[in-house]
């Protein structure tokens, strides 16, 4: 290439009148920065370039000189104006980011999420109907994507990659250098920031961050939202880690040092639209109407933007972009506020759920299955909520004088989220007390206490986070509270039972040894016969669905029941078929009272427990 002295001021004016796209048919239809071109010509362009702006600069021109170079120069900027958008445009693609910007976030999370309806009590699956209006939370998709370039760069957790081969930003920025020394620099800047957007919208489809306002994110229902903050996240990480990232490396490979703040300018330019758009998406949610359903998304959220922060600040660092940092840091704020307000609400729903219609057979009740799904859930979130209970301690249980039997000083010294969990506990527990009164039978009453706290007990017992957390003297307590409703059970049903088979009032008026009344022991055994056959009618229709809790509940009752039935009918057997029409009065045999308690809650209509028997 011959150096700028020897490129005559004439001669410069030919080569960029040459390549006028307004006068030549030539000009119009080829590019001069192309494949096809020869690299000494594209020299030779710039270097015309170079020598006009020379000119111009130059106290010694003329003038009156015809040559006018300032028009020239004009089309010469105009011509790489349109060189510099042909160049955009042809490296304009999609990127296929790295493998573990999408997976990171997808394996965490896909354990936390499983279905509020999977749950280890099959026989409920008519109760299940009744969450219908409860949670619901579907598994986490996780996509991986591998990357196509080669070639990029890992700082902390951002990824960037080669967006325009080296080659074709080499071409840039030969051709922005002179646009911005002509006083091009608007249009340089416009130029870049229009295509580069539009390379941004093309990613954001790919990943499929929508184009929504706030307001059209409020109006989603939930499942809708469910699962655009699933893909938000996944998006989020990578617009940030690589496409943000790699469009400030590409501003920086292109304007770094042309000028005072240009590759920002540039930057801005590009993402600063799209960055809004994508963070309205979280600023919406976090402001939207709480509800104890979009906690666990909410969380997610504000762990993943929890998470980006950082990277925020280095993609974002200039002060023309501080917005976007401060953007970030206020919808962080408010998820971690709406967090909190969330878990209160939910104490107080759980305090004032209203159902007032028993659940048949005593079974557990939906509200606990919902409450003990939720916490465990919850449990799984124990830092982030830790962080944010702590963060705001006013948040934190008050004593409620409708439930006296709650002990603070158990409290102390445990965490904050603990102590919420056990409050939590102890508001279902007090609802649960309210609608056992709903039972007209004493005895169902209690048999419902019983089911709904083993089965708090036995979700805890079955998460180790959350075990850990609401602490074995807690769990001992609960423990107790659950074979005390059982105790309660048995005395209520079957103390009535076995006052049948007693002593007292068989004897004449001699005592003891007066001997029998027949008639009052004929009576005594039409009692029995009734009672248990009453209770036998009634039971087998109650449910215990834990078939641990029904074996040792029956173990138990049959450990009663029979002794007392083998000595009472030893005793008295004889005095009884001795007399007329024995088999109206002994209907049993010890044998077949302990067939019948095996009847006992199943949730199974005695005939076809018959039937069973007989098959």
């Amino acid at each position: 290439m011959s150096s700028p002295e020897n490129l005559p001021l004439e001669t410069a004016q030919k080569i960029i009148l040459r390549w006028d796209s307004t006068a030549s048919e030539e000009a119009r239809e080829k590019m001069i920065f192309d494949h096809s071109t020869n690299r000494d010509e594209i020299d030779l362009y710039l270097q015309a370039v170079d020598e006009i702006q020379r000119s111009i600069s130059s106290a010694s021109l003329s003038d009156n000189h015809h040559s006018k170079p300032s028009s020239t120069i004009q089309i010469a900027m105009a011509r790489l104006e349109d060189e510099f958008r042909n160049i955009l445009i042809s490296h304009t693609n999609s990127i296929d980011p790295p493998l573990d910007e999408d997976s990171s976030f997808s394996s965490s999370t896909t354990k936390r999420h499983q279905d509020f309806k999977n749950d280890d009590d099959e026989e409920n699956e008519d109760d299940d109907q009744n969450d219908d209006k409860l949670l619901r939370f579907d598994s986490t998709c996780s996509v991986a994507t591998t990357a196509t370039s080669s070639s990029y760069r890992s700082t902390s957790s951002i990824r960037e990659i080669d967006l325009i081969p080296s080659e074709a930003v080499s071409d840039l920025r030969c051709i922005a250098d002179r646009m911005i020394s002509s006083g091009y620099l608007r249009e340089c800047i416009q130029v870049y920031g229009s295509v580069r957007k539009s390379a941004v919208d093309l990613n954001f489809k790919k990943l499929g961050v929508e184009k929504l306002s706030i307001g059209d994110v409020q109006r989603l229902d939930w499942e809708q939202l469910e699962t655009k903050i699933r893909r938000w996240i996944r998006a989020a990480k990578v617009c940030v880690r690589t496409l943000f990232a790699s469009e400030k490396r590409l501003c920086e490979q292109i304007f770094e040092g042309i000028g005072t703040s240009i590759d920002d300018a540039c930057f801005m330019e590009t993402v600063k639209g799209p960055a809004i758009q994508l963070f309205n998406f979280a600023e919406a949610i976090s402001i939207s109407r709480r509800s104890p359903e979009k906690l666990f998304k909410i969380l997610d959220l504000h762990d993943a933007l929890m998470d980006l922060i950082p990277d925020i600040d280095v993609v974002f660092d200039s002060k023309s972009s501080e917005s976007i940092r401060v953007q970030a840091a206020e919808i962080l704020s408010r998820l971690a506020e709406a967090a909190r307000g969330i878990l209160s609400e939910f104490e107080n729903a759980v305090l004032k759920e209203p159902s007032k219609v028993p659940v048949p057979g005593g079974t557990i009740h939906p509200l606990t299955r919902y409450v003990m799904n939720y916490i465990s859930l919850i449990s799984d979130y124990k830092q982030t909520l830790y962080e944010l209970i702590v963060s705001k301690p006013s948040t934190g249980p008050r004593y409620d004088p409708l439930n006296p039997d709650m002990d603070f000083d158990e409290l102390e010294g445990k965490p904050p989220l603990a102590i919420h969990l056990i409050w939590i506990i102890v508001i279902l527990q007090f609802n649960l007390d309210g609608k056992s009164k709903h039972y007209k039978d004493a005895s169902l009453s209690h048999l419902f206490i019983m089911n709904n706290v083993h089965y708090i007990v036995q979700k805890v017992r079955g998460s180790p986070e959350l075990r850990e957390m609401i602490g074995d003297d807690y769990l001992k307590k609960l423990t107790g509270k659950f074979r005390q409703a059982a105790t309660s059970y048995q005395r209520a049903t079957w103390v009535r039972v076995l006052y049948c088979l007693r002593d007292e009032g068989l004897h004449g008026s001699g005592g003891f040894s007066s001997g029998v009344s027949r008639s009052a022991l004929r009576e005594r055994f039409k009692a029995f016969n009734a009672m248990f056959e009453e209770v036998h009618r009634t039971q087998a229709v109650w449910l215990i669905p834990d078939s641990q809790l029904r074996e040792e509940l029956r173990i138990s009752i049959s450990e009663k029941l029979l002794p007392a039935y083998r000595s009472f009918l030893g005793r008295f057997r004889s005095h009884i078929e001795s007399g007329r029409h024995p088999e109206n009065y002994i209907k049993y045999s010890v044998e077949d009272l302990e067939d019948a308690v095996l009847d006992f809650f199943e949730g199974i209509p005695v005939s076809q427990h018959t039937r069973r028997r007989s098959q």
